[in-house]
């Protein structure tokens, strides 16, 4: 039981670092990964979050 809480918290940890979904931060990232690494999801957030992005939001 003491390795999954270990496991958990280091997957926690991993996640936290990676930039959120949409920032510019994110967007950026994805713009130097190459398109054909891409998962449907990730073209899909890209176009509706750093092509279509609306600052009213």
């Amino acid at each position: 039981m003491k390795k999954v809480a270990i496991l958990l918290a280091c997957s926690a940890m991993l996640t936290a670092c990676a930039p959120e979904v949409g920032s510019k931060d994110w967007c950026e990232n994805m713009k130097e990964k190459p398109k054909g690494d891409w998962t449907a999801n990730e073209a899909k957030d890209f176009t509706k979050h750093c092509i279509f992005s609306s600052d009213e939001e």
